[in-house]
Order: C-alpha cells, then structure tokens, then sequence
C-alpha cells in the first residue's frame, strides 16, 4: 500500500495504543473503587472474574491493523463486549458504559464488517441498554443509550469510507503520475530513436558515399597523374567525410543508447512496447536488487531489444512477460504469449546470434526457443 498521511497517522503506534487501552484502564480502575463500595449486584469475585475476561479481551485486540479482517482476535471483542457490559450491570455507578459503545466503534472503524462484527455491534446495543433499563427502569433512557450506540456505529462506518476513498484517490492520482511520468520517458526514448534512424539513413549514407566517392577521385587523380597539390585537398576532403561519417555514426550510438542501462531502462523497453503494440506486456523483479558491471547491464539491455525487436517482427501484437531476477546469478526471461507454439527460429538472422555472442563475452549464457504457448528468450550471467 502507499505512504498516505491519513494512514501515518492512522497506523501511528503510540495514539493507537493509547487508544486501545482505554477500556482495559477503565476496567482496572472500576474494579480497585468497586472494592471499597458495597454498591455491587454481585460477589466481587463476580466483578474480577467479568474484569480479567475484560483486560484479556482488550489485550487481544491490540495487534489488529487497519484495513485487515481482525479474525480470532474478533471472538476476543466479543468475550470482552459481553464480559464488559455484565460488569456494567454488576457495577452500576461505574464508568463500564463505555465498554459498549467502545466495543461498537472499534467493530466496524477499522476493517469492513463481516456477520461477526454485527453480532458484536448487536451485543453492543443490548449490552448498552438493557442494564440501564434494569438499573432505572427507564426505557426512554434504553432507547436513548440504544440509539447512541447506532449513531456511533454509523459514523464510525462513515468516517473509515471517507477515509478509504480519500486513501483510493491519493493512490489513484499516484498511479496516473507514475502513468504520465512512464509515457513521457518511453516518448522521449521513441522519439531519440526516430532521430537515430533519420540520422543513420540520410547523414551517415550521404557521407558514407561521398567517403566512398572522394577516395575514387583520388585515385583516378593518381592514375592520370595529378598535381600533388590536387590529390593532398582530395586526400584531405576524403578524411573530413570518413570524421564526418565516424561522428554521425557516435551520434547514432548515443542517442540509441540510454544514458545509464539499469533495471528502469529495461522496464522502459517493456513500456515502450506497450505502447507502440497495444498488447500486454508486463515486467516484474524477484530478488534483491543489487549493483552490477556496466557490461552486464549493457548485454541484459541488449538482450531484451532484440528480443522485443524479434517479438515485433515475428509475433506482432502477442503479449508479453519479462521476468529479472536476482540469484548466484542475474537472469533475464523474455515471453511472448502467442496462444500456439511457434516454429523454429527463420534462418537468414542474426539477431540470435549476437545475442548468444554478448553472453558469451560476460560469462554468460543464452537460450532461445519456443514454447507451449509462445517463445522464449533465457540469459542467465554470473554477476
């Protein structure tokens, strides 16, 4: 679950408890006046025994955490909703009222009812009111008490329903966050590549030809004989085109190249995927993360383009589950679901195979095959 400050404080231990261990306090200071008072409707071995049931009962409750089912720990709130209102009618001029009401409230305030939070919430109402009656006789004073435990009741459910939506929407507004800041990434990475090959099929082609064409003018001028002055500005203009080219070509590795290849870079290929096909593709980390070479977050980056390339071109549209885990050593599992077991890989690619070679220059290995239901990409290197 996110950090919310409604569930910080919430989940803050020291008010909480406080809070928990009200009843148990009351009980304890009911039961040392009930021993110096004669106004008891029973043995005071009575009252301690109803107490202690009390005390233990409250004791019980204060692992529960918010928004989790408070399972056993339920039967103990009901022992103590009993015990607690008994003792209010054996102890009458005590403060053990609150015992009822308490128990109502902390029924459905921090967790979503079930049939046993009701029963409790019931045995709350009858506990609140039917010793009063008995002790007055009063019924507007039963129903009174009656309908205050039903008023607490309800604004306890409604104040833990604000509380869950307004935790639902800072969750909400987190994910779209993380959404728009995920799109605007993989954009920026799509939009680095589209420049890439820009780059890469006119700059570098142009000067890759003129490279090509200036060394045949020098070599024509050498062959008839040129002034040495011609063939050095011809030499010199074949040099500036062969820099020119071997630059273009940098500018191409870096913008392809994502500054520093770490696991978010390989949740950005995946995301881009997602994008670009529209189809399913989910990453997931098992282990404990940990630092690793440049060079092998460079072949598990590597690895995972081309293997999203292959799935681009032979598979279009299949679903996809990349799988990194950390063990004695780092492995990287490409899937594509693509509901049939495919043939083997085409001949005539490389991809495989460069793929298997930056393993094999880590340390490491690679397999690639197909699968029940789709392909599958393996790398597993020690790291």
């Amino acid at each position: 679950m996110s950090w919310t400050l409604s569930g910080q404080v919430r989940d803050s231990s020291v008010p909480g408890l406080l809070l928990r261990a009200v009843p148990g306090v009351i009980t304890i200071i009911s039961l040392v006046v009930a021993a110096r008072s004669d106004d008891r409707r029973a043995p005071y071995w009575v009252a301690l025994v109803l107490g202690a049931v009390v005390v233990v009962g409250n004791l019980s409750l204060f692992p529960l955490k918010y928004g989790e089912p408070p399972g056993v720990a339920g039967y103990g709130m009901l022992a103590f909703t009993l015990a607690g209102s008994a003792l209010w009618y054996v102890l009458p001029s005590s403060a053990m009222l609150v015992i009822p009401f308490w128990a109502a409230r902390a029924a459905v305030r921090y967790f979503r009812a079930k049939p046993l939070e009701w029963v409790i919430v019931g045995a709350s109402i009858v506990g609140a009111s039917v010793p009063l009656y008995l002790t007055t006789r009063s019924v507007p004073g039963a129903c009174g008490a009656a309908f205050g435990v039903v008023a607490l009741t309800l604004a306890a459910i409604n104040r833990r329903s604000r509380e869950q939506r307004l935790e639902d929407l800072e969750v909400s507004l987190a994910r779209k966050q993380a959404a728009i800041e995920e799109h605007g990434r993989a954009a920026a990475l799509a939009e680095r590549a589209r420049i890439a090959r820009d780059v890469h099929d006119v700059l570098a082609h142009s000067l890759a030809g003129l490279s090509l064409s200036l060394q045949g003018a020098r070599l024509m001028l050498v062959r008839d004989g040129a002034s040495p002055e011609a063939i050095e500005q011809v030499t010199r203009a074949q040099g500036l085109a062969a820099e020119g080219l071997a630059e273009a070509r940098r500018a191409v590795a870096a913008l392809r190249e994502d500054a520093v290849p770490d696991v978010r870079a390989l949740a950005d290929l995946v995301t881009a995927y997602r994008l670009e096909s529209g189809a399913a593709a989910d990453f997931e980390v098992d282990g404990v993360e940990r630092e690793l070479p440049a060079d092998v977050l460079s072949t598990l980056y590597r690895t995972l383009q081309e293997s999203l390339v292959n799935i681009r071109k032979h598979a279009p549209g299949a679903p996809v589950r990349v799988r990194l885990s950390y063990g004695a050593a780092v492995g990287l599992t490409v899937d594509d679901e693509q509901d049939k077991r495919p043939e083997r890989a085409a001949p005539g690619g490389y991809g495989l195979l460069g793929m298997r070679e930056r393993a094999d220059l880590v340390g490491g290995s690679l397999e690639a095959g197909p699968t029940p239901t789709g392909w599958r990409v393996e790398l597993k290197v020690p790291a």
